[in-house]
């Protein structure tokens, strides 16, 4: 950080205690829709823009199948306490994310993560090209440029769902503005942020010119991070394995960032016809990762998406086409030991190429209702090898741990919604996919010799011999029926049939030596994976209603959903002995291990629950409370154990005060001890925790400052669905000891206690 700025460090500090102090608490959510309240007085402040028009899209507020969603005020709000997209949209009850990077982390939702979840950003269905799953699809968005969040849990609508089982995510920035006349309308806004723990602090800038046909908008947002601190000392050592660096007990090695995003847009409007082109550019130059053995050093994504809306005198029609190229590179960061005898690093480069196209057509039905029918195509193309280092293990060939893997997958569905009679809404889908996957042959760093300690040269040779093509048929049906019970009371079913073909990285890994295996983990446990190709797609079937009831005006509510999912095949993993190649008899306790992706059945049960009420509207303002619980059980039904990192019951509680431009918040956060664990991974148990937060904003006509306390008394905690800590010193060990200190059985612990400040300018 230059002189410059950390003049600056000191006045932010002082800026967010005197705000804190001024007022604490802010309204923002309610039980359905998590949305900005729009609680006014004639007397309020109010942004001053210029007449514009906004393209509208098809609003989804009363979608069969949705969760909830989030809208830009709340993302606004949030953003300035995370520079994570998924880490906000835990405001959704049942949502939660699995730690990873800084920008990065994986969205858990009832139980599933990853690849179980379809993420959508603008219609691109994008894929983690990395086998730690470290540029996850909403890690390519920066929070700044999304204006709406809509999440779909458990049974999802067919046009939304696709190679998934757990639910979708579907993000989309703002659509284009235009003027009401010919003249030339300029419009923009400017924001930062700055947060204490870990000195983080960025920019966004968006501007848009346009007259009544033409729309351009850029848009460019950067973020940076140094390692944070844990609410107190949650190691016994500080080496790092590089002589000349150490890291404080409280320091969480390897959470340090460093991203950049710029996009630019182009709208053309005709009537009812709009053709957009959008070009965006990220590259990561530095994300390092406390669960992982390596860290990113960088990852550059080029994405260009096309995208048709047209309204017909019979509908509407989307049509869509985008291509993706992705450049991903892994070593040892600054707080991982480098040299491991003569072997520099262990370089490892991922490169992949994703085309597709999209095709939309929702035909009004008159009294029949609406059909939504559609096709979808993807090709996926993926190159995963770590070049040579050093002159032993690691040479002299390169290693091939994907090479010329493809997913293609071509979709179709069609979904009939209807209005039965004024209390029933129904909805039927079916989705068929057909999915093709495939890989080369593969070698290992050595490609002649015995191999007796790395076993390379028979796992390639069992992999090569193996047959690397598999086309999958999945069927996914879902019937979704929606009942209003009476003005106050609504009840909606669900029950679905969803089907997963396994990602690239679960069928084609294939090497059983621990310093390959543990490169391949998307779930940050410490243990190595290695893959299966006869391994079939996941079926899941879901049963889920969803209790909605809330007061005539609006002053209360409460929302209950309980959900039921049986999956067979379910991808699990099963410990391994390297030396025999077959699953182990006996499974070893306390360390990390060699596991097996295979095929097992498995449920997962719970409820999610949200309610809100209104508490007092006078001349202190307007007040209200709201609250969440959620609750979340799975389990392998062939070995017994509980599945792997499932989120123990967890709440939240907010009282939040509004008036005159003000918005304040009080937030309290709860989560029980984890004690059901995976047994074949060795999952580390956590203690229960709570914590308070404390915000507050402030508009002002075109300026919004918004501050805050995360942890205000600095607990130490550690996250339940944080993994095995592997932020610093000699990552690639099996064993418990890492120079010298016990590293086995630390879990990732949480940001402590974190000052927040920031300022947005829209003009």
């Amino acid at each position: 950080m230059s002189s410059s700025s950390m003049n600056v460090v000191p006045i932010l500090k002082l800026s967010v205690l005197a705000l804190s102090l001024l007022h604490i608490s802010s309204a923002y959510a309610d039980s359905t829709t998590v949305k900005a309240y729009t609680h006014t007085t004639d007397d309020e402040p109010h942004i001053r823009l210029p007449e514009i028009v906004v393209y509208a899209k098809p609003s989804s507020t009363d979608a069969l199948g949705k969760a909830a969603s989030i809208n830009q005020k709340l993302i606004n709000s949030k953003q300035v306490a995370s520079s994570d997209t998924a880490t906000i949209l835990t405001k959704i009850p049942g949502l939660n994310v699995q730690s990873a990077g800084g920008i990065s982390n994986l969205p858990v939702m009832r139980g599933l993560a990853d690849n179980r979840l379809r993420v959508l950003v603008d219609g691109v269905d994008s894929i983690a090209s990395c086998p730690n799953s470290m540029n996850s699809p909403l890690s390519y968005i920066a929070p700044s440029s999304v204006d709406e969040t809509t999440v779909y849990a458990g049974v999802t609508p067919v046009s939304v769902g696709g190679n998934s089982i757990g639910g979708t995510i579907v993000v989309e920035t703002a659509e284009p503005v235009f003027s009401t006349d010919s003249d030339i309308l300029t419009l923009g806004e400017i924001g930062t942020f700055y947060r204490s723990n870990g000195d983080a602090y960025g920019a966004n800038l968006s501007t848009t010119a346009a007259n009544d046909q033409l729309s351009l908008t850029y848009k460019g947002s950067f973020a940076q991070a140094d390692n944070y601190k844990a609410g107190g000392n949650f190691k016994s050592y500080t080496q790092t394995g590089n002589p000349n660096k150490t890291l404080a007990k409280d320091e969480v090695g390897s959470t340090a960032y460093e991203s950049k995003n710029q996009s630019l847009d182009i709208a053309y409007k005709n009537g009812n016809h709009l053709l957009q082109g959008t070009y965006l550019w990220q590259n990561v130059p530095k994300e390092l990762y406390p669960n992982q053995r390596m860290d990113m050093l960088d990852n550059q994504l080029d994405r260009i998406n096309l995208r048709y809306q047209g309204e017909l005198n019979w509908g509407q029609l989307e049509a869509q086409a985008y291509h993706e190229d992705v450049d991903h590179y892994m070593n040892f960061g600054e707080d991982k030991q480098f040299l491991y005898g003569a072997a520099k690093g262990m370089p490892m480069s991922t490169n992949s190429k994703t085309i597709g196209t999209n095709l939309k057509a929702i035909v009004d039905l008159a009294e029949q209702g609406t059909l939504n029918i559609g096709a979808e195509y993807q090709d996926y193309t993926l190159d995963d090898t770590w070049a040579a280092s050093g002159n032993g293990m690691m040479s002299p060939n390169k290693f091939q741990n994907i090479n010329n893997g493809q997913r293609q997958r071509i979709s179709i569905y069609g979904e009939w919604e209807k209005d039965i009679s004024p209390e029933w809404t129904t909805q039927l889908g079916t989705r068929y996919e057909n999915v093709r996957t495939s890989a080369d042959e593969v070698h290992g760093y050595q490609v002649g010799g015995q191999n007796n300690m790395t076993n390379q040269l028979r796992d390639s040779a069992n992999f090569n011999a193996s047959d690397r093509s598999t086309t999958d048929h999945n069927i996914d049906v879902t019937a979704i029926a929606r009942y209003n019970i009476d003005a106050q009371k609504t009840l909606e079913l669900g029950l679905s049939h969803k089907e997963r073909t396994p990602s690239l990285y679960e069928r084609y890994t294939w090497s059983t030596w621990p310093m390959a295996a543990v490169m391949n983990n998307t779930v940050g446990d410490g243990n190595g994976y290695f893959g299966d190709p006869n391994l079939s797609p996941e079926k899941s079937n879901t049963l889920s209603a969803t209790l909605d009831w809330r007061a005539d005006d609006d002053s209360w509510g409460i929302k209950a959903t309980p959900y039921y999912s049986y999956i067979d095949d379910y991808v699990d993993a099963v410990q391994w002995n390297r030396m025999t190649n077959t699953a182990a008899g006996t499974q070893t306790t306390n360390q990390y291990n060699v596991l097996r992706y295979t095929n097992q059945d498995a449920e997962i049960y719970g409820i999610d629950i949200s309610a809100n009420r209104e508490l007092a509207a006078n001349t202190w303002g307007y007040w209200d409370i709201v609250g969440s619980l959620s609750y979340t059980k799975g389990e392998n039904k062939d070995s017994g154990s509980d599945l792997y990192n499932i989120m123990p019951f967890n709440g939240s509680v907010a009282l939040n005060r509004e008036n005159n431009g003000w918005t304040n918040q009080i937030e309290v956060v709860g989560v029980a001890a984890k004690k059901d664990v995976s047994t074949p991974r060795n999952e580390i148990k956590t203690a229960g925790y709570g914590l308070l937060n404390l915000s507050t904003g402030y508009q002002f006509k075109e300026v919004a400052i918004e501050a805050g306390i995360d942890n205000v008394f600095d607990k130490n905690y550690a996250l339940p669905l944080g993994g095995a800590y592997m932020g610093q010193g000699r990552t690639m060990s099996m064993n418990k000891e890492i120079d010298g200190s016990s590293n086995w059985g630390t879990s990732v612990p949480g940001v402590g206690r974190s000052f927040y400040i920031g300022v947005n300018y829209k003009f």
